[in-house]
């Protein structure tokens, strides 16, 4: 089933930070594509059967707090 998850990132402070969010976020299981926003401090995850606290541990492990928008 098609999903979309918007989650706040907070931490983030330039690219690299993006691109490493990102990066977290497409490894997880079920994603298709993940767009990140330092600008809004936000994350639009698109996927099948993508688990939330998958995602939100991935951003964790980069060092960036994630909770569900």
């Amino acid at each position: 089933m098609a999903q979309t998850i918007q989650l706040n990132i907070e931490g983030m402070t330039c690219d690299h930070c993006v691109h490493a969010v990102t990066t977290a976020l497409k490894d997880v299981p079920g994603v298709r594509d993940a767009k990140v926003s330092l600008a809004d401090k936000s994350a639009v995850i698109e996927g099948d059967g993508v688990e939330v606290d998958k995602a939100l541990a991935a951003v964790a492990e980069e060092g960036y707090s994630a909770s569900v928008r």
